[in-house]
């Protein structure tokens, strides 16, 4: 097994979890391949996990609890983990972004963080109680180089109509943002589609609010959910499995790809 520092267990409760799986491990004098028997994965796995890499899902914590009679502790964590609120979440977030081969957003109230243009995400961070506005912004921007990478990862975007028709700034920072919004749709690796304010859309799920998927051939698929002043990262396979429902829920109200275009322009030109 690798002989890399573990997780900091103050850090939050996965890594906290990564820190006493590896404690125990070591202590029963199991080596990774004992330890993925037990986990019914293998070495490598149990590997990424106990350096945080990647997180234990609830058939694996079902699996330890069994083998090492813990009265269901692994399971007890890992669920806990998957409700509450990470104190490091903004920084797992930005990393696994960097990392996603594949992500899926869905906006109901502003452009997604990922396409906005700096004068736009600029009047919402000066709206905010932010303290430090212009570096938050400045973290913003170096996200977008994601875009940058090669092979850039393949976003799917669906935005609610509010989102395009909400006043941010003034008219022109809005008509600049949407004529941002027309450009990067031109790329092929990204999918942009648009939820139409309408009754035949009507109460649907993204009612609920926004959130995103993100994959990864190192992470497998983790959820976040966004919440004033935080977030949630959820990496549990069947929690993820809902919001991946969600979304292709949302995906089947939305206008195709050129009618979406059109709504946009639609929109940008009739910002006076």
């Amino acid at each position: 097994m690798a002989t890399n520092p573990s997780p900091d267990p103050k850090n939050n409760m996965w890594d906290f979890i990564a820190f006493y799986l590896r404690f125990l491990r070591i202590q029963k004098n199991l080596n990774g391949d004992e330890m993925g028997m037990i986990m019914n994965c293998g070495k490598a796995s149990v590997s990424r996990i106990e350096n945080g890499i990647n997180r234990l899902d609830g058939r694996q914590a079902a699996l330890i609890d069994k083998a090492w009679k813990t009265g269901g502790l692994f399971s007890l964590l890992v669920w806990y983990a998957s409700i509450g609120h990470s104190p490091q979440w903004f920084a797992q977030y930005v990393d696994l972004e960097a990392r996603a081969g594949m992500i899926r957003i869905f906006e109901a109230q502003v452009i997604p963080g990922i396409l906005q243009n700096e004068d736009y995400a600029r009047t919402l961070f000066m709206s905010g109680t932010e303290l430090e506005p212009e570096r938050l912004l400045q973290d913003r921007l170096q996200r977008q180089t994601i875009f940058d990478r090669s092979p850039a990862p393949y976003l799917t975007v669906l935005m609610s109509q509010n989102a395009l028709e909400w006043p941010v700034g003034s008219p022109e920072i809005m008509r600049a943002q949407l004529s941002h919004l027309l450009q990067m749709a031109e790329s092929r690796n990204i999918d942009m589609r648009v939820v139409p304010r309408t009754w035949g859309t009507g109460a649907y799920p993204g009612l609920d609010g926004s959130f995103s998927l993100m994959s990864a051939d190192d992470y497998g698929e983790v959820a976040y959910a966004a919440s004033p002043g935080g977030g949630r990262l959820v990496s549990s396979p069947s929690d993820v499995r809902t919001y991946a429902i969600r979304f292709d829920r949302i995906c089947a109200k939305a206008l195709p790809q050129e009618s979406s275009m059109d709504l946009i322009r639609q929109v940008m030109e009739a910002i006076t």
